[in-house]
């Protein structure tokens, strides 16, 4: 074990997250490493990307209950740590194990993704033991209308009201998820899970009117060019779970025509890629992507 810091972490509350400086970084970093992976995380308070990206990692430490430590370097505070990492951008997260830098990334990453970066490393989520009464998770309803007592009681925390548009689209209520979508502040506005759920509502709206898949295969069958039943095709896809389906017809509908309904396939295509949670499946389609356009 480590040479002594302070009180030690009891066993069934292992350190998830800390805060590390100059003074403490080999012993909480360094060292730390050699036994559990570390996850570096330099950020700055004036830095947007970072205070989206900071609670999605103090809950993903929370949540793997010592799989990983997350380590926060105020890069303000601690330059010198920056400087020995080479970090030219913000906010920056590097992996260390047995003291030494796997891989890293840069920039806001969604959650899925996040997680997806971690899996690569072979690192995952504790085994939960029994769950408290007050952690149960919710049935969407009630986790609605959780959310609508909480807006009720604090109006003032407008990520209150992101979480409960998510939650409301989630459960195929669009009208009101895109009007809470239209107030929220341009901060939040921009934050992953608000273009995520924009990008749902789009794809739904898209149904609205629209014939059965059956009838569009009919379609497509008498017409490899009829473009706009591809389209909704796809968005019939996407909609029922059919996540490569859905990208193999805005694929080759993008290989067809790139600039048919003023690059309704390109659009279709980056939407799709933040609607869907598969990031090998994302990847793959990305690079045929751009193999086209490039």
């Amino acid at each position: 074990m480590f040479a002594d810091s302070g009180t030690p972490a009891r066993a069934d509350h292992p350190v998830t997250s800390l805060d590390v400086t100059t003074s403490n970084f080999e012993q909480e970093v360094l060292h730390r490493s050699t036994e559990v992976p570390v996850l570096i995380d330099f950020w700055a308070g004036w830095c947007a990307p970072c205070r989206q990206l900071k609670p999605i990692l103090e809950k993903l430490a929370g949540e793997y209950a010592g799989a990983f430590v997350l380590a926060k370097v105020d890069t303000d505070a601690e330059a010198q740590l920056a400087a020995v990492f080479g970090v030219r951008s913000l906010p920056t997260v590097i992996l260390l194990k047995n003291g030494q830098p796997v891989d890293g990334f840069m920039g806001a990453l969604p959650e899925s993704q996040v997680r997806a970066f971690l899996a690569r490393h072979g690192i995952e989520p504790a085994a939960a033991g029994p769950a408290e009464p007050d952690e149960v998770a919710l049935r969407p309803e009630e986790r609605v209308a959780e959310l609508e007592a909480r807006i009720a009681a604090e109006p003032d925390k407008p990520e209150l009201k992101l979480d409960l548009a998510v939650a409301l689209a989630g459960l195929g209520k669009t009208e009101r998820a895109a009007r809470l979508l239209e107030e929220l502040p341009a901060n939040l506005a921009t934050d992953e899970r608000a273009k995520r759920v924009r990008a749902s509502l789009d794809f739904a709206a898209a149904l609205e009117g629209a014939p059965a898949p059956a009838e569009l295969e009919q379609r497509l069958a008498r017409d490899p060019n009829d473009h706009a039943a591809r389209h909704l095709l796809g968005v019939h896809a996407l909609l029922a779970g059919r996540a490569e389906q859905a990208l193999g017809h805005f694929l080759e509908l993008l290989r067809r025509d790139r600039d048919w309904n003023d690059g309704a396939a390109r659009r279709a295509l980056i939407d799709a890629f933040r609607v869907i949670d598969d990031e090998d499946l994302v990847g793959a389609y990305r690079r045929k992507m751009a193999s086209l356009l490039f």
